[in-house]
């Protein structure tokens, strides 16, 4: 049973996390945004380890970008890696990057081409960082058809690649609101030896037909089922509450934390005959 929970870390509360070491099992990162801060970030950082794990969420890889692969960003990305002694490095299976940044991540087509094209460049991932890639399914605004579908696309690039998958449930829900499928098959599809870890956040529901993965809400109640769906179809696996904007004090952040283990939780007494509730106390 992997049951842990993890929040990602933001400098709005990195003060509060040094000074009160608050019980989280371990703490997503991006790289990137460590790689110019020099010598006193990495002792932050060591700090930050000597309380628990850290664990990595890149931003800038662009796996799909029809530009060439950046060897020298990803050997950076291996650097620190290996500096504070992280296992995983997951990913966006988009890209936001073609003849310069373009500051989004914009989905790939769903075809065997795209497909086959993705997983050559997560192979030559792999093989620097020396570890699996972890890519996970992101959330989407316009679709730009194919010949696969989306569940089809990703289990074409996962198989190919022999690589990992990081499953975000908010963006499984939003993405069934926004283009009409059913969520829960779209989690029961997913191979579950592939699964690392998982994400959950907020999202902003802009009309009845458009939901926009924010990561500056409380996750919703249909998430919170969505996720304890999700371990029923594939066991428990670690999970980040993912808040990007508008964070609040990192007690609130750490409350509602609380709940992804009793989601957790939930799932263990079930398999005993039990329940145990998620809703907030």
């Amino acid at each position: 049973m992997r049951r842990t929970v993890g929040l990602g870390l933001r400098r709005e509360f990195l003060a509060d996390v040094l000074a009160q070491a608050p019980d989280v099992d371990f703490w997503e990162l991006a790289p990137e945004n460590w790689f110019p801060r020099g010598v006193q970030a990495q002792r932050t950082l060591d700090r930050v380890r000597e309380q628990a794990p850290l664990t990595s969420h890149g931003l800038s890889l662009s796996i799909g970008s029809p530009d060439p692969l950046d060897v020298d960003f990803v050997k950076e990305v291996k650097r620190f890696l290996d500096r504070f002694d992280i296992d995983i490095y997951s990913e966006h299976l988009s890209y936001c990057s073609a003849a310069g940044h373009l500051y989004d991540l914009l989905p790939l087509p769903f075809t065997a081409e795209a497909a086959s094209y993705v997983a050559e460049r997560v192979r030559q991932v792999q093989d620097i960082i020396e570890r699996p890639l972890v890519l996970e399914n992101v959330s989407y605004y316009a679709n730009f058809g194919g010949e696969l579908s989306e569940t089809e696309f990703i289990s074409q690039v996962l198989e190919q690649a022999d690589c990992r998958l990081l499953l975000d449930v908010n963006n499984v829900y939003v993405n069934s609101v926004n283009h009409g499928y059913d969520a829960h098959e779209f989690i029961r599809s997913m191979p579950s030896e592939r699964i690392v870890y998982g994400h959950i956040a907020g999202h902003t529901e802009e009309y009845d037909d458009l939901f926009v993965d924010t990561h500056g809400a409380d996750v919703k109640q249909e998430v919170w089922q969505l996720l304890d769906f999700a371990y029923q179809c594939h066991g428990v696996f670690p999970t980040v509450l993912e808040r990007d904007f508008n964070i609040p004090p990192l007690p609130q952040l750490l409350n509602e934390a609380s709940r992804v283990a009793k989601c957790q939780q939930n799932y263990e007494q079930e398999q005993r005959g039990e329940v145990l509730s998620t809703d907030p106390a």
